[in-house]
């Protein structure tokens, strides 16, 4: 696995780097078909981040996490994708048939696990609001979205809470 490591707001220093390479080689012995790592080292204030995004027989592993020390983020970002690796290990031994930690059976052929899969579906009324009506009513009920009809588009959008505090807001185009 060839690692990139990016500073953003800082110098990525060779002991840094050398620490980082490290500590994400380990996850080769997880899975041997792993991708081109790209890690991202961010500094703002002080908080020191990591981001790691590595492409995996199609899918993208994707770890981030943010605290004092760029080495802490660093082990606790690694922490995360050892645990991705492994539920994505667990996904591969289902689909090959060979039975699971529960003790059930091996699949029979023909059926397949396609992993989560929905088992409620809500129907609600959609009223036309403003995006500042539907950010107030998404935290009386105390969800992190909520999807609304735009009154001044007249389409359907979606306002969530973000992790820094902020709301986004998505609107969809059609192509």
């Amino acid at each position: 696995m060839k690692i990139q490591v990016r500073g953003r707001n800082m110098e990525v220093t060779g002991a840094l780097k050398e620490y980082v390479e490290k500590r994400l080689g380990k996850l080769e012995k997880y899975l041997d078909n792993l991708g081109d790592a790209q890690v991202t080292l961010t500094v703002e204030k002080d908080s020191h981040r990591v981001e790691v995004t590595i492409p995996i027989n199609g899918m993208i592993l994707r770890g981030e996490e943010t605290t004092g020390d760029m080495y802490a983020s660093t082990d606790m970002v690694v922490e995360k994708l050892e645990k991705q690796i492994e539920k994505y290990k667990g996904k591969l031994v289902k689909r090959a048939g060979k039975g699971n930690a529960e003790g059930r059976p091996a699949q029979q052929a023909g059926e397949e696990d396609f992993g989560p899969r929905i088992v409620r579906t809500k129907r609600f009324a959609i009223k036309p609001m403003a995006i500042d009506e539907a950010v107030l009513q998404m935290n009386l009920l105390g969800h992190s979205f909520f999807v609304f009809s735009n009154a001044e588009t007249d389409q359907v959008n979606v306002v969530y809470k973000r992790k820094d505090g902020n709301y986004g807001l998505i609107e969809p185009t059609f192509s």
